[in-house]
């Protein structure tokens, strides 16, 4: 039997040499991983685009991606300050989700942030976007109800920036909360609220000899002790780095267990990662917390950023997910923090009992949709508000909020259409290019698999 012909060999050969770029070595340790990776990826155009955040920006580098390309200067809306705001670099519709901030709140808002690094603050909003016109396309809305809803998305965007830089108080820009979230949000927050540590621990753990260890099964995977101590050395590293508030006693920081855990997700496949089980906030057993050391990678957007000053800011990636985590989220994870293991920069936080992340299945009414796409700009630019000269960090000494308001304000009237547009484009780029991914895949062409 013939082997079809690709419906465009040269594109199939640049995602080819993109894809090894970004994950040839991981690729090469664990093929099995992105066996499964890459299946789920195969899935749908939107699956595909989720994971190929490497190609997404080295098509707005190369100048693929629309007439105005990927210039880091000059660019629409980009000056000296607004090219250099810190960024989330995967903003994508399902990027968002509930979490418990250090204040014991419920919120929803902005999640994963294995990809954050400083760039244009337009980058997120071209990629939140094109993510509107894939999701709107499985649910067959047209290309002008597509159009109305990136254009809620930047006029929330815009209305929110403008009052964040106009010294708009806080209760006129509150964070969606079970007391202000409608919609969708409010039910993920109600979900979350349904969820309890116990249920957590009871999925993970069990008690052995009247103390918690974990479960075999289910993914774990048990240590030899020459890892399991290379494992408690990184993880006395990481509480050098919490704040003093993070510990609540001497004991909370009493390791039970640790297991090994191997990463297939879309974002993590081939990233060995551990689970360390801990004494929580009093010796009952339900209060145990589990965190998680993962190897963190290399984000996509800092191979299209020549800025030394940003790249030599960060001892590791381990330490600029979290310096940027941290920056970008207002109150976040008590336990997020930093650590080396066999010379890699590590990531670590909680296993939140509480995490929920907005679910699109059932959002199909384009009005509902409007009302959540709106409220994802609103949380979007209060993220970008967040990161500047009042974040605790020096590598944006600035007020990002009047920076982008500045900015837009130059040229009002461009910034849904740019929006608009980028989202029709890319969106048939990623359509085709899943397509051209399907058929290298699935006729051996992607190398090591």
């Amino acid at each position: 039997m013939s082997v079809p012909q690709l419906n465009d060999e040269h594109r199939g050969e640049e995602i080819l040499t993109v894809l090894d770029t970004a994950f040839g070595e991981l690729l090469a340790a664990d093929p099995a991983a992105f066996r499964v990776k890459f299946r789920k990826m195969a899935a749908s155009a939107f699956a595909f685009y989720r994971g190929t955040a490497c190609l997404f920006y080295h098509d707005l580098a190369a100048g693929n991606a629309g007439p105005d390309g990927g210039a880091t200067y000059g660019g629409p809306y980009l000056d000296e300050r607004t090219s250099r705001v810190w960024i989330h670099g995967d903003l994508h519709a399902e990027n968002f989700g509930t979490y418990m901030d250090s204040n014991g709140r419920l919120v929803f808002n902005v999640n994963d942030f294995d990809e954050a690094y400083v760039g244009p603050f337009t980058w997120d909003l071209k990629r939140f976007a094109a993510s509107v016109a894939l999701i709107g396309y499985a649910k067959a809305l047209s290309d002008e109800q597509i159009g109305e809803l990136v254009a809620v998305y930047a006029t929330a965007y815009r209305e929110r920036v403008h009052a964040l830089a106009t010294g708009a108080k806080s209760d006129e820009v509150p964070p969606f909360t079970l007391d202000t979230a409608q919609g969708p949000l409010l039910d993920a927050l109600r979900d979350a609220r349904s969820l309890t540590r116990f249920g957590l621990l009871d999925s993970m753990t069990e008690i052995r000899d009247f103390e918690r260890r974990f479960a075999p099964g289910g993914g774990a995977v048990e240590l030899d002790a020459a890892t399991r101590y290379k494992v408690l050395a990184a993880f006395d590293g990481y509480l050098e780095t919490l704040p003093d508030a993070s510990l609540a006693r001497p004991d909370s920081y009493r390791v039970k267990d640790v297991v090994g855990r191997r990463g297939i997700g879309i974002g993590s496949a081939g990233l060995p990662s551990y689970n360390i089980l801990l004494e929580g906030h009093s010796d009952a057993l339900e209060n145990d917390v589990v965190i998680y050391i993962k190897q963190a990678q290399t984000p996509a957007v800092s191979r299209h950023i020549t800025d030394q000053a940003i790249r030599g800011y960060f001892q590791h990636e381990g330490h600029r997910t979290v310096i940027s985590q941290r920056a970008l989220q207002a109150h976040a994870d008590p336990w997020l923090g930093w650590t080396e293991l066999d010379g890699s920069g590590q990531l670590v936080a909680e296993v939140s009992p509480y995490a929920v992340d907005l679910d699109w299945s059932d959002i199909d009414d384009p009005e509902e949709i409007a009302l959540v796409v709106a409220d994802l700009g609103r949380a979007t630019a209060t993220m970008h508000a967040a990161a500047d000269d009042t974040s605790g960090e020096s590598l944006v000494p600035f007020s990002t909020e009047r920076a982008i308001d500045a900015a837009i304000a130059a040229d009002e009237d461009s910034l849904v259409p740019l929006l608009v547009d980028f989202a029709h484009g890319y969106g048939a780029r990623a359509r085709a290019d899943h397509q051209t991914f399907l058929d290298l895949f699935r006729n051996g062409r992607i190398p090591g698999l």
